[in-house]
């Protein structure tokens, strides 16, 4: 398995469809590839925040949402990670 085979296979790890031999391979791959594993990782994790955020239409007063957001990235910004 190289990286090309495994990017092949992604979407299909990731929609948990690949039979055992396959996901073994895989696995395998990951072990010894940094960056597919990274790939892999991070992918997920970011399918997984989008299908848990739930909008809501908050009837905010003026001027609170813009204020609640730049309280939110200035908190960002203290901490480094924005």
């Amino acid at each position: 398995m190289n990286c090309t085979e495994f990017m092949v296979e992604l979407t299909d790890l990731l929609d948990e469809q690949t039979d055992r031999e396959l996901r073994n391979e895989l696995d395998a791959h990951m072990t010894g590839c940094d960056h597919c594993k990274v790939v892999y990782v991070t992918t997920k994790q970011t399918i997984q925040i989008y299908r848990n955020n739930e909008l809501y239409d908050l009837d905010l007063e003026p001027g609170l949402r813009s204020r609640l957001e730049a309280a939110i990235m200035a908190k960002c910004r203290e901490s480094g990670k924005c």
